[in-house]
């Protein structure tokens, strides 16, 4: 699917979810039908998803960390997709640099640092080593909650 400024737009005007197809296509001069098309088409095809995120900070006892994983195997790819669906897990990233993944999780009293890597990350084989970033402080950080 192209995604042309008119997508980008409408994409914009849903980083509010609960914004109106109505009132993005009034401040778009499109219709309103047009809007409602394009999102569906946008979700459908895998681009688009609208979902609540929450601030994890806003949470009482609840914290992310960032996680930077080097792996024993050139396989990135099925790592990641096992990586991604542990307890905790928000997002998993194949990168460059130093790792080879960048996991983004959500802890919560009952489930933090200890529990992610002795229940989950001690279930992946090949993992070298792990590298834990505790974010003590985040601008615009929002996450589905996934606990």
């Amino acid at each position: 699917m192209l995604i042309d400024k008119t997508n980008l737009a409408i994409i914009k005007h849903l980083r509010n979810g609960r914004k109106s197809y109505k009132k993005i296509a009034a401040e778009l001069s499109i219709s309103e039908n047009t809007v409602r098309a394009r999102v569906h088409k946008l979700i459908a095809e895998g681009i688009l998803e609208i979902s609540g995120l929450v601030d994890p900070q806003a949470i009482n006892g609840h914290r992310v960390v960032m996680v930077g994983v080097k792996l024993q195997t050139m396989d990135l790819v099925k790592k990641g997709q096992e990586f991604s669906k542990m307890k905790g897990v928000v997002s998993v990233s194949v990168v460059t640099g130093r790792f080879d993944l960048i996991l983004v999780v959500l802890l919560k009293p009952g489930f933090g640092l200890l529990e992610f890597y002795t229940e989950e990350v001690s279930q992946i084989k090949d993992v070298q080593s792990v590298e834990t970033f505790v974010v003590y402080k985040s601008y615009n950080l929002k996450v589905p909650y996934v606990l």
